[in-house]
């Protein structure tokens, strides 16, 4: 399994679920990878369990000053970036009426805000040191649809969509790819607070929305962070290398596009 033998990875909130799910597939098929998160003690938790290949580097997505440390911390220890995946992001949850400014600003900071300054100062490494490049975001079949109780997260996924479709035009000349994946409900610890927002807006049990969509799938399941691994991989691999502005929806059949 070596089809990113000696490629070098940063993957934005990595520290945990989807992101470490990641990471760990593009170590086994021979990537060294940065483990960029927030959270730093998690980081370097996760970097020191998966080993050799991996570092741990402290990333604010919304601040200028980390996006361009981190930057420069993955490029000292690799050399170089050949491959990012926007994977942090922030979930919320409300009815249109009670959507405030602040958490309107808060997930749109991290979810588009992070996708867009993260892909610039890695897509400007890629540009100054030539070689191309592999640049996949992490987006939502919530961005495929409106949700009633879910306006601005679909909304800034939709973003994320957009996003890419644009990067991905304006980047493909200097050889580097930008493309996007589209999960749909996957499951995690995350999940735990999802859950929690519908209980209280929809009056559900604990648990209860968690098992109805699930149910709702088309695979018969929910999805594993493990299934999107795949996508990750090919969207990253010399495979991939006439794939531009796409997004992959990876969702048990969820949405059809």
């Amino acid at each position: 399994m070596t089809r990113l033998a000696g490629k070098s990875a940063m993957i934005t909130g990595a520290a945990r679920g989807i992101g470490r799910a990641f990471a760990e597939a593009y170590l086994r098929e021979g990537a060294r990878v940065a483990i960029a998160d927030i959270d730093r003690a998690g980081a370097e938790a996760t970097a020191s369990e998966l080993g050799s290949g991996a570092i741990a580097v402290p990333l604010d997505v919304t601040d200028p000053a980390s996006i361009e440390a981190a930057v420069a911390q993955t490029v000292a220890a690799f050399g170089r970036i050949d491959i990012l995946i926007n994977n942090a992001a922030l979930f919320s949850a409300a009815p249109i009426t009670e959507i405030t400014r602040a958490d309107y600003a808060r997930i749109f900071d991290v979810n588009v805000g992070g996708t867009l300054f993260v892909l610039q100062a890695v897509a400007d490494h890629m540009i100054a040191r030539g070689g191309g490049g592999r640049i996949i975001n992490m987006a939502s079949q919530a961005g495929r649809r409106g949700e009633p109780l879910v306006a601005v997260y679909c909304a800034s996924k939709a973003a994320v969509i957009s996003l890419t479709q644009s990067a991905g035009l304006n980047l493909i000349p200097h050889g580097i790819n930008v493309n996007a994946i589209s999960p749909g409900v996957v499951d995690g610890a995350h999940w735990d607070g999802v859950d929690a927002f519908f209980a209280k807006y929809e009056g559900k049990p604990p648990g209860q929305k968690k098992r109805e969509v699930g149910a709702a799938v088309p695979f018969g399941r929910m999805g594993q962070a493990e299934d999107l691994t795949g996508m990750a991989v090919f969207l990253a691999s010399d495979e991939a290398e006439y794939v531009v502005a796409q997004t992959y929806n990876v969702d048990g059949g969820q949405w059809m596009s």
